[in-house]
């Protein structure tokens, strides 16, 4: 392992040897020379334009990238601890994960620095939310390894994210598989299911509202618990009514004495439950409430756990898929 100080000196010459190649190439977006000649490119992050190598050989990745990178088969040196994302992992991946260095937190506040640098990677990939890169030091990042920063503004984007983070790791081969592989799975439960959930008025409680505040998190179109769902035709009625960007725009946190107003014209309403299909204490919370009771939907006994909301892959959201249809069948049902 290369000391820090031998480290930081090659990475400067790398820089000047880039930035040299670049001055005498055709266009900003064609591929150019790393310092020991490997092939480098530009691409477009969150955080800008940023010059990666065309094929990694070590890679960090933290948040929303842990998954997505994982399932690639990226050659993965370091991850953030990603908890959320355990029960949906295939064997492999659940050894991998757990054989790699915690380079950080489930927050991206609680990045290790030292830890990056001690991994010696070429490309850092970070999948935070935008408004949360504020609690990372990209720059001190930068001084280690290229860094690119993709991370969604709304829950439903990790279809299009997890691509982009596949494609900068060099590891996008096997994506597109996948990618059917869910579709072909929503266009079968979507004919399935066509003669009763579009018909439907949903509502979705999600996982993460408050007990201690006495709120609970209503989530609409486009968000964890029900953007899944929606390949198969389902739609959550309403709308966030004051957004407050990012996850914010597709959920919100009445208080709990909001629960009939907030599911009077639902015929139906889900909620996130755990892998295990445990209720979740926020989720509980409004379970075991009286005011739950006298919903429409609760008195007419059409409400529906799901299980996996957390994905962020195709791989994992076909896991959903298969949740979504066991918790509809009784719909079915004459």
């Amino acid at each position: 392992m290369r000391t820090t100080r031998t480290r930081r000196l090659t990475g400067a010459l790398a820089l000047a040897l880039t930035v040299a190649t670049a001055a005498t190439a055709c266009g900003s977006g064609e591929d150019g020379k790393a310092a020991e000649g490997g092939q480098t490119r530009v691409f477009a992050a969150d955080n800008g334009q940023i010059t990666i190598p065309v094929s990694p050989k070590r890679v960090i990745a933290t948040g929303y990238a842990v998954p997505a990178l994982l399932e690639a088969g990226a050659p993965l040196v370091g991850v953030s601890s990603w908890k959320r994302g355990i029960p949906l992992f295939n064997e492999q991946e659940r050894k991998k994960y757990d054989e790699l260095a915690k380079v950080a937190g489930e927050a991206a506040s609680e990045t290790n620095y030292e830890a990056i640098a001690q991994a010696d990677p070429d490309l850092i990939v970070i999948g935070v939310p935008k408004p949360v890169l504020a609690d990372i030091d990209i720059k001190r990042l930068e001084a280690i390894a290229p860094v690119v920063a993709i991370g969604p503004s709304v829950p439903s984007m990790w279809r299009d994210l997890s691509r982009k983070q596949a494609d900068a790791a060099g590891a996008a081969s096997g994506f597109d598989a996948l990618k059917t592989a869910y579709e072909t799975k929503a266009k079968g439960l979507a004919e399935k299911y066509k003669s009763v959930v579009p018909q439907l008025k949903l509502g979705h409680v999600g996982a993460y509202g408050e007990v201690a505040k006495g709120n609970f998190q209503r989530e609409f179109n486009g968000s964890w618990g029900t953007n899944i769902a929606q390949d198969i035709g389902a739609t959550y009625y309403g709308q966030v009514k004051v957004k407050g960007g990012g996850s914010k725009d597709v959920s919100e946190y009445p208080s709990i004495e909001e629960l009939p107003t907030a599911f009077a014209e639902a015929d139906a309403i889900t909620y996130s439950v755990s892998a295990d299909g445990s209720v979740p204490a926020p989720v509980k919370y409004v379970l075991d409430s009286p005011l739950w009771k006298e919903l429409p939907a609760v008195k007419a006994g059409k409400v529906y756990p799901f299980r996996y909301t957390e994905a962020a892959t195709y791989r994992a959201a076909t896991s959903t898929l298969d949740a979504v249809d066991q918790a509809f069948a009784p719909l079915l049902q004459k």
